[in-house]
């Protein structure tokens, strides 16, 4: 499921819907809009930062990574 959700998410990215670095939604957010357990968000964001697509600031959430930080198809 975590896997869903970071596909889910990186295509929210390359969409645009989520741009390069503004904040995405927290953890809290993503557990209620997924129906999910905290630690599956985790994953999710763990992946995502794994794969250049993200970034987190301590004690200010996950950011979008800018464009040249994005892993290349």
């Amino acid at each position: 499921m975590y896997r869903q959700i970071a596909d889910d998410i990186e295509q929210q990215i390359r969409s645009g819907k989520f741009q390069p670095r503004r904040p995405i939604p927290g953890e809290t957010a993503l557990t209620q809009q997924y129906e999910v357990a905290r630690e599956t968000v985790r994953r999710a964001m763990a992946l995502l930062r794994e794969r250049g697509w993200i970034y987190t600031v301590a004690a200010r959430g996950s950011f979008v990574s800018p464009p040249e930080s994005w892993p290349q198809e």
